[in-house]
């Protein structure tokens, strides 16, 4: 049986996603608790998007096959669990649904107090704080030069054997109420520093240090540009994932595979 398991998690208490000897990430205290409440040996987790040191998750979804849906799965695992992660759902998962190749997008939300006055002590490990105030406006206009489908090389650590081809749906900001200046990213995927890396770029055009056409000219290039500033961990949650419905789970997963492989 495959269960699909939703959760959330403060990135600032981990090293990332993905599990690394002897250092504390997300993954590796959910597969501990998983074997501890499942009396297992050994569990292998998938998750829809593998978030960075720092990286904050409010939607991250994760899938892991075993032999039945223990009754009270959820609550017995928050009862394992250190209280940065939380599961907020377990159900069995629908027939052909994978985590990660299975989704449709992935929607991150960078968050920076950009006046003085919006700085809050309280959330200072959730949002960036900057020191001038940045036209949003300038960096909406930018940013539209960056959707579709593109090499964003520029913007990525390059992995080997991976592709950084991406189709970038959305890269809008705005106010929130509480008046933080919020980027929402949306793509169908994103290679490693992606999203850090395109809102630190816009940075520069927000605070008028580059022009409104610098970002497009930076992804031209398709490759690494050290003068690319990628933006800190903070201000990054994965906000949520989204998947087809049930019947098209499989054929998307199929899809995507021969994308990334291609």
């Amino acid at each position: 049986m495959r269960l699909r398991i939703d959760l959330a998690y403060d990135g600032g208490a981990f090293h990332g996603w993905a599990t690394q000897p002897g250092l504390r990430t997300v993954q590796g205290h959910l597969e501990a608790a998983l074997t501890t409440v499942l009396r297992l040996d050994r569990i292998d987790t998938v998750c829809a998007g593998r978030t960075d040191t720092g990286v904050h998750a409010r939607g991250q979804v994760v899938h892991c096959d075993v032999a039945e849906l223990h009754p009270q799965l959820q609550r017995r695992l928050n009862g394992v669990l250190p209280s940065e992660i939380r599961v907020h759902r377990v159900v069995e998962a629908p027939p052909g649904f994978d985590a990660r190749f299975s989704a449709l997008w992935r929607r991150y939300a960078y968050r920076i107090a950009d006046r003085v006055d919006l700085v809050d002590p309280l959330v200072r490990s959730h949002v960036l704080v900057w020191e001038r105030e940045l036209d949003l406006d300038a960096m909406n206009d930018a940013a539209q030069h960056l959707l579709g489908q593109q090499d964003f090389a520029a913007f990525c650590r390059r992995r080997v054997g991976a592709t950084t081809i991406r189709t970038l749906l959305d890269l809008h900001w705005s106010r929130s109420p509480e008046g933080l200046a919020v980027a929402d990213v949306r793509a169908d995927a994103f290679c490693h520093g992606m999203v850090r890396s395109l809102v630190g770029c816009l940075l520069a055009v927000g605070e008028g240090r580059r022009e409104i056409a610098w970002p497009a000219a930076i992804l031209a290039v398709t490759e690494r540009d050290a003068s690319v500033v990628v933006a800190e961990a903070q201000g990054l949650t994965l906000e949520e994932v989204a998947y087809p419905p049930d019947d098209e789970l499989a054929s998307r997963a199929v899809t995507t595979r021969a994308r990334r492989d291609g």
